[in-house]
């Protein structure tokens, strides 16, 4: 299911070629003006591109070793929501400086008690005036403590069903009475904040569509959330692939354990499946049609299979696996793998508490370290095989326990 791309004669790419030439070391804001960010968007702030137009733009920046920003929250889920139901001042304030990488965005939809169930959030933003006051706490915001805004969910009104009392906001991160407490990971970065809101107070100008319309909003970002979540690769579309593993076995001289050579026929199996549902996503887009619930397909598989890739890694590095510089088969890449990206790289942990700057080392250890969360973040394998069972397989929204139980029962008493 390969995609070939028009030739160097396609005036598409001739006009990006172009334009590179008139401009070989892009500002931000010039690419940004450029259309090229997100050229997806429309227009002004991109060019409403198909998906080929787009393969042709990521190619041309490619060659030309010209980088977009690094504003993956911003362009990736707030931008689109903004642009999906904010208001006309909204998208000329907020857009722009999202493109140009100059405003950094978070998340701040997962809760403490409530972190797969996020529908039944309990922070609270209650309207006075022309002002709401927030109250509560948001968890595993993701550079938050970088971040100029944060896409808020908060409930406004306790007294319907769960689903409709609930609004979507932009915070600002530097607004009084907002703290955050850092999350250090297993890897020892920090990545993630805890962010608590003690009667913040967010303009009504900062609230996104209508009072109540927030878990439709909700949905809108979750679903761009878990495409960008399942990229090549095996890390959330980040880091190191399958494929990496198997040239790193064949270039070592190949595997005597068979076990382990079934283990990683295995895992690249898994890696084909999901690029062929990726080729099968994009040539639905070609078609125009909007991707649905084939995202909680594509992660719930990309999640397990990156956890799969990082233990057969890890394996692969025998006793010295115990170590942090371990690599497989001693063969270490010389690249890192960041689990997290904020636009504004990493910050690890010394000895002495003191944040230092992070140094190169081998990918698949932090990997591993952290491929425990690739089930967890972004909604959890749980909630996307619910998705998947009511949305692809028509099953009941939600069963009964007690029903349950007694149709478990009777069927207990048939086979009896």
């Amino acid at each position: 299911m390969d995609v070939d791309l028009p030739g160097t004669d396609d005036p598409r790419r001739v006009a990006v070629r172009s334009w590179l030439e008139e401009h070989p070391d892009p500002s931000p804001t010039e690419l940004a003006r450029s259309g090229y960010v997100a050229p997806h968007w429309p227009e002004p702030w991109g060019l409403a591109a198909d998906p080929i137009h787009q393969l042709i733009i990521d190619d041309e920046l490619v060659r030309a070793g010209v980088a977009r920003p690094n504003n993956p929250i911003a362009i990736g889920w707030a931008g689109p929501t903004i642009l999906f139901a904010g208001s006309e001042e909204q998208k000329q304030r907020y857009l722009w400086p999202m493109l140009t990488g100059e405003e950094h965005w978070c998340q701040l939809f997962s809760e403490p008690d409530h972190g797969s169930d996020l529908a039944n959030l309990s922070t609270r933003a209650v309207r006075d005036g022309e002002r709401y006051i927030v109250t509560g706490s948001k968890i595993w915001s993701s550079g938050a403590h970088r971040s100029h805004f944060g896409i808020l969910i908060a409930r406004t009104d306790p007294d319907v069903p769960k689903h409709k009392g609930v609004s979507y906001f932009i915070c600002p991160m530097d607004a009084p009475g907002l703290e955050l407490s850092p999350i250090i990971d297993i890897t020892t970065a920090h990545s993630f904040n805890q962010t608590f809101f003690d009667e913040v107070e967010i303009p009504v100008e900062n609230r996104i569509g209508e009072e109540g319309d927030g878990w439709r909003l909700a949905k809108v970002t979750l679903g761009n959330e878990r495409v960008s979540l399942s990229g090549e690769g095996a890390l959330w579309g980040q880091g190191p692939t399958a494929s990496d593993l198997v040239d790193l076995v064949r270039n070592a001289g190949g595997l005597d354990d068979q076990l382990l050579v079934d283990r990683l026929v295995q895992v690249y199996i898994e890696g084909e499946v999901l690029s062929l549902i990726r080729a099968r996503t994009l040539m639905a887009r070609l078609r125009g049609e909007a991707p649905g619930p084939e995202a909680s397909v594509r992660k719930a598989l990309a999640d397990d299979h990156g956890q799969h890739v990082m233990q057969l890694a890890k394996d692969l590095c025998g006793a010295h696996g115990m170590l942090t510089d371990a690599a497989p088969l001693g063969v270490a890449s010389g690249e890192r793998f960041t689990p997290v990206v904020t636009g504004t790289g990493q910050t690890r942990r010394a000895a002495d508490g003191q944040a230092t700057t992070p140094q190169p080392t081998d990918p698949w250890h932090d990997g591993f370290m952290f491929s425990p969360a690739l089930t967890i973040g972004g909604g959890t394998s749980e909630v996307q095989r619910n998705i998947i069972a009511e949305r692809v397989l028509g099953l009941p929204h939600d069963v009964d326990v007690e029903q349950g139980l007694s149709w478990v029962e009777s069927r207990a008493q048939v086979k009896r």
